[in-house]
């Protein structure tokens, strides 16, 4: 018996101690006005006009481009980042410029149903020889095109969606002639800045309900933000923004004014809204008998895979993937549901431990991250009691969690801590999967994703190029791609790209019911607003230049961020131009 099958599981996604609050919790008195307020503009925001819609959005783009600088500036501050480093790219790209590239394709979309009936398509649907249809949805623009040179994306459909039926599940709630208004509660995630204020648009423009949204005590110093950035939706009535932890989470899950829940974060969350928490819920949830039957919608992290697949690799082929792997991790110092946990090799590739030396190199340079998500160092610990091995980069003690990587995992340990916890800390690990030749492997290396690791969230696979020539390997990459069961499949990139270019579905793979929820129910994002989605796919480079903003080596994104952000607001040459000079200095 190993060390890891020693320690204690509770499988899935992380259990987070409860922050330290910066904005006194929301009394019961406000939150109960907040409510019947919204419950007064529901039936309005549900047949609002579509003309209304849009000039809200584009006012929305206005605002949020006003705050976007006090927004990564107050971001940086609490996550112990310098706002003049290259790191405060990250806050910049995963706060205000998303959010903007998600208002922009929302207009985009209710702009194209008011004219066409449904969110128009950049290229024509196919269908899979299976008879599967997938929508191009990536690049959605010449912008698109140009920015992101060689990425594509699409969205396999749900297989009960017809080609002549695919329109009809694009836009569902416009096509309601009458629609009823509704409440919903958006319970924010404390990691990356822009997930609950794109959860709240989806929750508005997706599904016409209207939003209480709980800001998480993580990073609830962003409230009177976003409040200021939506403020037309607050003026109007149907946004309202509030504060506090478990017990206002609670009485806001369990009151009668709420007609629906969306949830971002861990799947003990999750639980303790729909059956309760204690030896109580345990057996609510033993009998299928939820104390909360309201409709709710889920993300709730992973375990995320990443399956190299050995090919012709030269030395800086490992190098620049060996970064790849290791930004894949510390980006956001690793609080992330789409982070890197387990790379997946295999055991009989020459190449692989020069692949493991050179992320050594990697994470041994990566610069030290703050542990601001409470519980971290206690993570990481319980990662590297089960595996004393680890290694570790950077300085260690309290208030430190070093970057770790644990190497050589049992692929037949089912029960490794690796494989199924989620680690929510700077910690990943390497799996080496014996197979006869290269074909066994991605194949044994898929059904280990699909049945043995946690989650169902996103995974990625690389890929050289030259491997894909070879016919039998494009055959079972093909296969793979298709048989992975997992919301978002990035090809040759980190599967944060998925999350980032928003015109995809972003959720858990379909399918989890109520009593085992693993990575949720619901996508999110999905600016097509497709209603029966399966999955998507996203296709990349194998080397992408200038380098990716997102990667830990460069050292200019936060100007790349920055002008991202200003883009993202204005598309046009001149603030296109500004993003091209800012890449090619990184």
């Amino acid at each position: 018996m190993t060390e890891a099958t020693q320690v204690p599981l509770a499988k899935g996604s992380a259990a987070i101690p409860e922050a330290t609050h910066r904005i006194p919790p929301t009394s019961r008195e406000d939150i109960d006005a907040a409510l019947s307020a919204l419950r007064h503009h529901a039936d309005g925001w549900a047949r609002l006009a579509i003309d209304d819609r849009i000039q809200i959005l584009d006012e929305l783009i206005t605002s949020t481009h006003r705050v976007a600088e006090r927004w990564v500036v107050e971001a940086c501050r609490a996550k112990g980042i310098d706002f003049h480093s290259s790191t405060a790219g990250e806050e910049w790209l995963g706060g205000p410029s998303v959010t903007l590239r998600n208002l922009q394709l929302l207009a985009r979309s209710l702009r194209e149903i008011r004219e066409h009936g449904a969110p128009q398509l950049p290229k024509k649907p196919f269908v899979r020889p299976n008879g599967q249809v997938v929508a191009p949805v990536f690049p959605t623009d010449r912008w698109d095109a140009l920015a992101f040179g060689g990425f594509s994306a699409e969205v396999w459909m749900d297989p009960s969606v017809t080609p002549s039926g695919l329109k009809d599940t694009m836009g569902v709630f416009y096509k309601e002639p009458n629609p009823k208004g509704k409440v919903a509660l958006v319970l924010g995630a404390g990691n990356v800045s822009s997930i609950g204020p794109m959860d709240t648009l989806y929750k508005l423009f997706a599904e016409g309900e209207v939003v209480v949204l709980k800001m998480n005590p993580v990073n609830e110093y962003l409230g009177p933000i976003f409040d200021e950035a939506f403020r037309e939706l607050v003026r109007r009535g149907y946004l309202r923004v509030v504060y506090g932890g478990a017990a206002e989470g609670d009485y806001l899950c369990r009151h009668p004014e709420v007609d629906s829940i969306h949830i971002t974060g861990s799947d003990k969350s999750h639980d303790a809204i729909v059956w309760g928490t204690g030896p109580e819920g345990e057996e609510r949830k033993r009998r299928r008998e939820p104390r909360n039957t309201k409709p709710i919608t889920s993300e709730l992290g992973n375990v995320s895979p990443i399956l190299v697949v050995p090919g012709p690799w030269t030395q800086a082929d490992l190098d620049y993937q060996a970064v790849n792997l290791a930004s894949s991790l510390t980006n956001n110092a690793g609080f992330n549901c789409n982070a890197t946990r387990v790379i997946l090799t295999h055991a009989q590739w020459a190449q692989r431990a020069g692949l493991i030396e050179a992320i050594k190199r990697a994470f041994a340079h990566a610069p030290e991250r703050k542990p601001y998500y409470p519980g971290a160092e206690e993570r990481h610990a319980r990662f590297v009691a089960a595996h004393p091995s680890a290694f570790q980069f950077g300085p260690k003690g309290e208030g430190r969690v070093p970057w770790t990587l644990i190497t050589d995992l049992d692929a037949n340990e089912a029960n490794d801590i690796c494989f199924q916890v989620e680690a929510w800390c700077g910690v990943t690990s390497e799996t080496p999967v014996s197979a006869a030749d290269p074909v066994e492997y991605v194949r044994r290396a898929v059904e280990l994703m699909n049945d043995t690791m946690w989650g169902t969230l996103s995974c990625s696979i690389l890929v050289h190029p030259k491997t894909m020539k070879d016919p039998k390997m494009a055959r079972v990459i093909d296969e793979a791609i298709a048989d992975l069961r997992f919301g978002s499949v990035a090809i040759n990139q980190w599967a944060g790209v998925c999350y980032a270019i928003v015109c995809t579905p972003w959720g858990a793979f379909p399918g989890h019911e109520l009593h085992d929820i693993r990575s949720g129910r619901g996508f999110v994002h999905n600016s097509y607003l497709f209603d029966r989605a399966q999955k998507a796919v996203v296709r990349g480079p194998w080397k992408v230049a200038p380098k990716p903003a997102w990667f830990v080596t460069n050292k200019n994104s936060n100007g790349i961020g920055r002008a991202l952000t200003d883009f993202n607001a204005r598309p046009g040459v001149g603030s296109f131009a500004k993003v091209l000079a800012n890449a090619l200095r990184g």
